[in-house]
């Protein structure tokens, strides 16, 4: 593997799971790089952190992520289905730490 590329599993709503290569010089966050790889996430807010419609739950790996923000753990309560995995993908940033992650997707869909 190289330095700068790492590995996340995703598993999608209907229960399928893909693993993504992501360069970790690339300075997007998890929810944009979702997007760029066709992931259905609304992303009302832009990624502010103010509509949690990215909301993730972290399967493996959530001991190598940063703290949530106050801000972001505020959004997360609003949630009827977050937990302690729960995390925004809008707030995530990868890097060479985070290689062999798992998440899942839960934000809301469009409707």
């Amino acid at each position: 593997m190289e330095d700068n590329l790492i590995k996340i599993g995703v598993v999608d709503r209907d229960g399928s799971e893909n693993i993504l290569e992501i360069p970790t010089d690339i300075n997007l966050s998890l929810m944009e790089i979702l997007r760029a790889s066709e992931y259905e996430i609304l992303a009302t807010c832009g990624g502010m952190a103010l509509c949690a419609t990215c909301h993730v739950e972290v399967i493996e790996g959530l001991e190598s992520l940063a703290p949530a923000s106050d801000q972001e753990l505020d959004m997360l309560d609003t949630l009827p289905d977050a937990d302690d995995q729960s995390r925004l993908a809008c707030q995530l940033y990868l890097q060479n730490c985070n290689n062999g992650m798992k998440i899942k997707i839960k934000g809301a869909l469009q409707s």
